[in-house]
């Protein structure tokens, strides 16, 4: 029996060794058909702050072709971009008319953006405080069973969860409860650079940021420049008192398939774990890098992919999308 999953990515900026570890390599392993495995540039969330119309089309391509790159066979999953099935937004609407105003002001992205904003004098778009409704909407229409994310995107999915279980009890049962899966290693690579924040791709060009894209002799510098920690403890893999260490151990245990704490036994200094951890990430992101090449050279084929995957997703999406349009009292056109 197959499960039926959905994940995406915002086209925000450039996709991060995080992205690829945390979500996109853990898509590829699933085994995956057509129509029980649905993965989407989540380009409408891209518009929720400030940005240039020229680059979310830019990123939204070169994201799309990255899925293709890293290993997503279009004959083993549907792979869109959001704006292009219109049952998204539709959904989004009724399960807006389902939420609550304070459990969104609640959401940590919503509130940590909007403090800043108020910071700098910034407005904030509505879009900001309800797109975890249309995140919703993207997972609830496809009566999506498990959503694998990174833990940074647990919340997000339990608002989805509180969402589907308040709709069937007011309306009937119309909604799939989906639930997270997360990646057992490696659920959040850290900035190099500061081990107690995630590695985002909205980061810049920061020096603890690695691309997908990046060339080799960037990463082994961004690498062996990563912040370690005070002391003269040696190599321990401690997330709370060490997490500079950890964080390295968990990237080269992700990239290599060992266990952080038994990899820390190895290493009685910091310099050959980081020429390890550079070597690895180099060796992981070569053929997604060489691949990415070969695509971008026919953008043509990656539109074909998006149109097609589209197609099939506003088939699966209708259905479900339709039942709630008349479980909550809407007539049928």
């Amino acid at each position: 029996m197959t499960t039926r999953i959905f994940s995406g990515i915002k086209p925000t900026g450039h996709l991060t060794l995080g992205n690829y570890l945390g979500a996109i390599r853990q898509w590829v392993a699933a085994d995956q058909e057509p129509d029980e495995a649905l993965f989407c540039v989540v380009d409408l969330h891209a518009l929720t702050v400030e940005h240039d119309p020229a680059r979310v089309r830019r990123l939204s391509r070169q994201v799309a072709t990255l899925f293709l790159a890293s290993g997503l066979d279009p004959e083993k999953c549907t792979l869109f971009m959001q704006s292009h099935v219109d049952e998204h937004t539709r959904l989004s609407y009724v399960l807006e008319c389902t939420a609550a105003d304070g459990e969104l002001r609640r959401m940590v992205q919503y509130k940590e953006k909007s403090a800043r904003a108020q910071r700098t004098g910034e407005s904030v778009r509505l879009s900001l405080l309800t797109y975890p409704v249309l995140m919703a909407a993207d997972i609830l229409a496809y009566g999506t069973e498990e959503v694998p994310v990174g833990e940074d995107q647990r919340q997000h999915v339990e608002l989805a969860r509180d969402l589907a279980v308040r709709f069937n009890q007011r309306y009937g049962h119309t909604f799939t409860v989906p639930k997270v899966t997360l990646p057992k290693v490696a659920a959040r690579v850290m900035d190099l650079q500061d081990p107690t924040s995630k590695m985002g791709k909205s980061g810049g060009a920061g020096p603890g940021v690695v691309f997908m894209l990046d060339e080799p002799e960037v990463i082994r510098k961004k690498v062996m420049r990563a912040v370690t920690d005070s002391g003269d403890g040696g190599v321990v893999y401690d997330r709370e008192a060490r997490p500079g260490v950890a964080n390295l151990l968990d990237v080269l245990a992700a990239c290599t398939g060992g266990e952080p704490a038994v990899l820390a036994d190895g290493y009685g200094g910091y310099g050959d774990l980081k020429r390890d951890v550079a070597d690895a990430v180099v060796e992981v992101l070569r053929p997604v890098r060489e691949r990415h090449a070969e695509l971008a050279a026919d953008p043509a084929a990656v539109e074909k992919v998006l149109r097609e995957g589209a197609g099939r997703a506003r088939a699966l999406a209708r259905p479900y999308v339709d039942r709630a349009y008349r479980a909550i009292g809407l007539l049928a056109p």
